[in-house]
């Protein structure tokens, strides 16, 4: 209870904050709108439903890169943590990868498989592959040694260590790589829609400072990017809990 009095607190300091430069400064609202008309044209935008196409669009983009980005960052990691050649040969390509800008990737990208959905996804999931990777070749490297022999002692097979014993000791770390993730697909998605695309959130951004000029619309858009990211966050710590607590 006292963290969600705290994080309302903030929020009106926040706003209270940005409403007082804008006062103080007289920003015209295409320069720096106040939070007020942010808020209404955020609701206008929903209204006129000029939202709607735009946020099913990065939603998609978002759900379809986490799914791909996830389940090939969970056997790569896997792969890295019980294979010393597989860490040998992958993690530098896998470091030089997360290394390269995807900023400086999504042309290339876009010009390889087009500006549809497909090229889209696959920026997300190589944003977030990386992360989950990583988490779960720890998690799988952290599982105690002595359970694994104690299960080979009673003659388990290598499918019942990994179902009984390996993935519930690292599952904590693995979805603490989605915890990361999730954010990251909704950074791929904006970032995929600005290097092509006709809708998606990131479109959207750059027809309100661009083609409109709505700058309250661009502000109200950023707003609501940020509420995908917090519910997509907030989905996935359901899960961590659901899963964690049933295990427990």
């Amino acid at each position: 209870m006292r963290r969600w009095v705290a994080v309302a607190i903030g929020a009106v300091a926040i706003l209270v904050g940005w409403a007082a430069i804008v006062a103080i400064f007289d920003y015209p609202p295409f320069i720096l709108p106040g939070p007020l008309v942010v808020f209404e044209r955020f609701v206008e935008a929903f209204a006129d439903g000029t939202f709607w196409p735009h946020l099913v669009t990065t939603l998609i983009e978002v759900a379809l890169g986490l799914v791909v980005g996830g389940a090939l960052g969970v056997l790569t990691g896997y792969a890295l943590a019980r294979s010393r050649l597989a860490g040998a040969v992958l993690s530098p390509y896998i470091v030089a990868a997360q290394s390269t800008p995807i900023l400086a990737l999504a042309p290339l990208i876009a010009l390889w498989f087009g500006t549809g959905l497909g090229a889209r996804v696959v920026i997300c999931a190589l944003i977030v592959f990386f992360p989950i990777a990583v988490s779960t070749m720890v998690g799988f490297r952290s599982v105690d040694r002595g359970l694994l022999e104690m299960g080979r002692s009673l003659r388990a097979t290598a499918r019942q260590l990994l179902r009984t014993i390996e993935v519930p000791a690292a599952l904590p770390q693995i979805l603490g790589g989605f915890r990361i993730g999730v954010t990251l697909a909704v950074v791929g998605a904006i970032v995929a829609e600005w290097a092509g695309g006709d809708r998606g959130l990131g479109v959207l951004i750059n027809l309100a400072r661009g083609a409109l000029f709505d700058i309250p619309l661009l502000f109200a858009t950023l707003l609501l990017i940020a509420i995908v990211g917090v519910a997509m966050y907030a989905v996935v710590i359901a899960i961590e809990h659901r899963l964690l607590g049933a295990r427990g």
